[in-house]
């Protein structure tokens, strides 16, 4: 990039500051005429699978955080009315906390990356950061710690956000895309009174691969090993309206790179079951797949899973991508680091968008109940930075970091914003509590 094309791009941010101040995005407030947030959700129901929607406001009562990952929808609806800088980026959609971990790179390093992609879609680069820093104070709440911890934790993610786009900012277009945030890196950036909590987390993601799972998910009888039954999680449904017959297999295989279209190749199809995951996307049809390379020890978990249109489209505007399988693993390979190799998209019956990924990767995420304000604060700060480099691979980082400066300016703004959300989400899962009390709608609790 030359001096004059790196001064063009800060100019961008210089210019969209000095028009939107990023003081702007604190002043929010939730509209007189905002949409019924239980409405919506109910409107996202009507494509869901009948009898699993009472499961997905069962999980989604059970705390504000947990209503809070269901909430993506009443939220972009919100954030649609929040004074933004114009600069856009590539959008996971939905980065709260929990959609956060680590998993296993091709090169089998464990890396720290943004790990949902269902709602990806090109957009203001602002929009992600007030998911994710309203999901810290909803969390820091949720945990009983004090304001002050709160606030600190959620500085701490703002700051990073900040300090890394400015040193992407700094990198040459190459080197931002070959980036990482990688388990070493992940050890030596916290202090010593999270390090434990991160050990913990790295260790267990070392253990969740294909050959620990296969006894934990798999059992053989009669000579053939099959998926178990385990209602209502796992189950082998009569009426299931899709599956990875031929026709869907062959399309997958298609949209994976060639050389892993080989490795595919080795493995058979022994067995799929639905699979109810998530909160948020709880209702739509996942599967888990079976694979066996051969000899019954080399077992391949696939995960396909229903794609639909992304809650930011009926604001931002339609996809590029017609499929939304495809929306969701072009947007997933241009803000992680690195993707799963098996990472692919294809059709099922009745044209069911679909995307398919391993099930079992060495992953491992955040466990919000057993957090302490320093491990809340050093999570909040690595999904940050992992959401910075991210915005940075795909968008422009010199123009976000002119726009954010490096006062704290956009920081305090951020906080007040997400204080002022927070409260709109409490009074949003109070108002799906009166709706399940009322019978307007029915949860299912403790599945």
């Amino acid at each position: 990039m030359t001096a004059s094309a790196a001064a063009a791009r800060r100019a961008v941010g210089e210019s969209a500051r000095a028009a939107v101040p990023p003081s702007a995005v604190g002043e929010w407030r939730p509209s007189p005429a905002r949409p019924d947030p239980v409405a919506l959700l109910e409107e996202q129901a009507t494509t869901r699978v009948k009898d699993l929607v009472p499961v997905r406001y069962g999980r989604m009562l059970v705390s504000p955080f947990t209503f809070y990952r269901g909430a993506a929808l009443p939220m972009a609806a919100d954030l649609a009315s929040v004074p933004v800088s114009g600069i856009r980026t590539q959008l996971c959609g939905d980065a709260h906390l929990s959609n956060f971990g680590l998993f296993g790179s091709p090169e089998r390093d464990l890396v720290f990356d943004i790990n949902d992609f269902d709602e990806t879609l090109p957009g203001p680069w602002e929009w992600d950061v007030l998911r994710l820093a309203t999901s810290v104070v909803i969390a820091a709440r949720s945990r009983g710690f004090d304001e002050h911890q709160g606030r600190h934790a959620l500085h701490a993610a703002v700051r990073s956000y900040q300090t890394r786009m400015h040193e992407y900012a700094a990198m040459r277009s190459i080197e931002v895309y070959y980036a990482k945030v990688d388990a070493t890196d992940v050890l030596a950036s916290v202090g010593a009174r999270s390090r434990a909590y991160l050990e913990t987390t790295i260790k267990s993601a070392a253990h969740h691969d294909a050959l620990h799972e296969l006894p934990k998910l798999t059992e053989v009888t009669g000579g053939v090993r099959r998926i178990i039954d385990r209602p209502p999680i796992i189950t082998h449904p009569a009426n299931l309206t899709f599956t990875l017959a031929e026709h869907a297999l062959t399309r997958y295989r298609d949209s994976i790179q060639e050389d892993r279209r080989v490795l595919l190749d080795r493995y058979s199809l022994v067995d799929t079951a639905m699979k109810v995951v998530g909160v948020g996307s709880v209702g739509l049809l996942a599967l888990v797949a079976l694979l066996d390379g051969g000899d019954g020890v080399d077992p391949l978990f696939l995960q396909a899973k229903q794609a639909e249109a992304s809650v930011l489209e009926r604001f931002l505007g339609p996809s590029a991508e017609a499929h939304h399988g495809q929306r969701i693993v072009t947007g997933q390979r241009r803000l992680q680091a690195t993707s799963d190799i098996l990472l692919g998209w294809t059709s099922g019956d009745h044209d069911l968008h679909v995307y398919v990924r391993q099930l079992q990767d060495e992953k491992a995420g955040a466990v919000i109940e057993v957090m302490t304000p320093e491990d809340l604060a050093a999570w909040a700060e690595l999904c940050a930075w992992a959401l910075a480099r991210g915005h940075a691979r795909s968008g422009e980082p010199a123009s976000i970091a002119a726009y954010l400066g490096t006062d704290d300016e956009f920081a305090h703004a951020v906080g007040r914003f997400a204080t002022t959300y927070a409260d709109v989400n409490q009074r949003d899962f109070e108002a799906l509590g009166a709706a399940a009390a009322s019978g307007r709608v029915v949860a299912e609790a403790g599945v």
